[in-house]
């Protein structure tokens, strides 16, 4: 998601400092390349020298004659974006004062001056990050345009976000924007039928895809609700379900104020009458099923004009089976286009996928992020 950007990492003295060596290693993983800037008091806490080892960049510790906070994030500075992570309630509020008397807000001045984006992680103990001033001056320099990455709020401490929250953070900050100011509702995963309290009927579909597309159309500028069988995830609003009715209750209830909806998930196509009690082992026994009702089919009837993307897997392997099902798909619910795989790609982080439009069918190969990359980018031109 980084991949060519340059990410000059401001550390601060908080105790999270700890954590970013392996920060800026997930950055470069990512494709960044990072240049670290430390206050004295992160100094305390993190010697520069693993900083040095984990960017393979000498660690800015002091402002001298070479102005470097100029070269980093001055006019046509060599940075892309400034992230400082972790940020002290102490070095937001210098940074909402424009008082810049260490190299990170030093840095941070220069940076909002020449309008480098910023990007705030802060991590601090509770209490802290609930005092009156310090929330006021967050709310004054989110309105400079800086992105917060909200801390995680856990044992009476603001801990700092995570590293998938931060890199998305970073990607929204750098990148186009394309899905801003659009609303767009994502379902993902399999949906899960109960028998009775032990057993269950469900599929194969492990949620990747569908996340991923979240996450792409979070980055693109998109405010996401995902619905899923899952966690919490950092680029989206989330609404957990469990049942193909409850996907589908959810999802009507979202795109009430969508602007469109993927929908990913590999919704379970018959539910059953569930039994109040376990089901004994041992004995012959016969299930009767009852078709679901299919979501985009409902949605499509209550949203006649919402752009729908639709994803169908086969098993046919062949390609011209996979796009005539997904052309009668597409024609049939009046989709923007559908994403046609096989299914022998469900749990894997790589896929072979065609994106059917109505004039062409698209072949993509690759890992399923790069897929969700396509179909946000096709979602966008769709849009706009």
């Amino acid at each position: 998601m980084l991949e060519g950007v340059n990410v000059a990492l401001g550390v601060t003295g908080s105790i999270a400092a700890v954590k970013t060596v392996e920060l800026a290693h997930e950055l470069r993983r990512h494709g960044a390349t990072v240049r670290t800037v430390m206050s004295d008091s992160a100094r305390g806490i993190i010697h520069p020298w693993s900083l040095e080892f984990a960017t393979d960049r000498e660690v800015i510790t002091e402002i001298t004659g070479g102005v470097e906070h100029v070269d980093l994030c001055g006019y046509e500075g060599w940075a892309d974006v400034f992230l400082i992570a972790p940020a002290t309630a102490n070095t937001v509020g210098k940074i909402a004062g424009a008082v810049d008397d260490t190299p990170v807000t030093t840095t941070a001045t220069t940076a909002l001056g020449s309008g480098t984006p910023v990007v705030i992680a802060p991590a601090m103990h509770e209490p802290m990050y609930d005092h009156p001033g310090v929330l006021e001056a967050i709310e004054r320099v989110e309105s400079w345009g800086v992105s917060f990455v909200e801390p995680r709020l856990e044992e009476g401490k603001a801990k700092l976000a995570t590293e998938e929250a931060i890199v998305c953070e970073l990607a929204r900050a750098v990148g186009n924007r394309p899905l801003e100011g659009e609303h767009v509702v994502v379902t993902s995963g399999a949906t899960t039928e109960p028998i009775d309290p032990v057993r269950v009927l469900t599929n194969r579909a492990s949620g990747k895809m569908g996340r991923a597309v979240a996450r792409a159309c979070y980055v693109r500028g998109a405010d996401v609700t995902l619905i899923h069988d899952g966690d919490d995830v950092p680029y989206a609003d989330v609404r957990q379900i469990e049942t193909a009715a409850e996907m589908l209750e959810e999802t009507i209830d979202a795109c009430e104020t969508a602007d469109a909806l993927v929908s990913v998930a590999a919704i379970s196509d018959y539910t059953v009458e569930a039994s109040p009690e376990k089901i004994r082992s041992g004995q012959e026994l016969t299930l009767e099923l009852e078709v679901a009702p299919k979501l985009i089919d409902e949605i499509r009837d209550r949203r006649p004009g919402l752009p729908i993307v639709g994803f169908k897997t086969e098993t046919s392997g062949e390609d011209e089976a996979m796009v005539d099902a997904a052309r009668e798909t597409l024609e049939r619910v009046d989709l923007a286009f559908v994403v046609a795989n096989d299914a022998s790609v469900m749990g894997k982080d790589v896929t072979r996928a065609l994106l059917v439009h109505a004039g062409d069918a698209v072949e993509y190969q690759g890992s399923k992020a790069g897929l969700a990359s396509e179909v946000a980018g096709s979602l966008a031109v769709v849009l706009g």
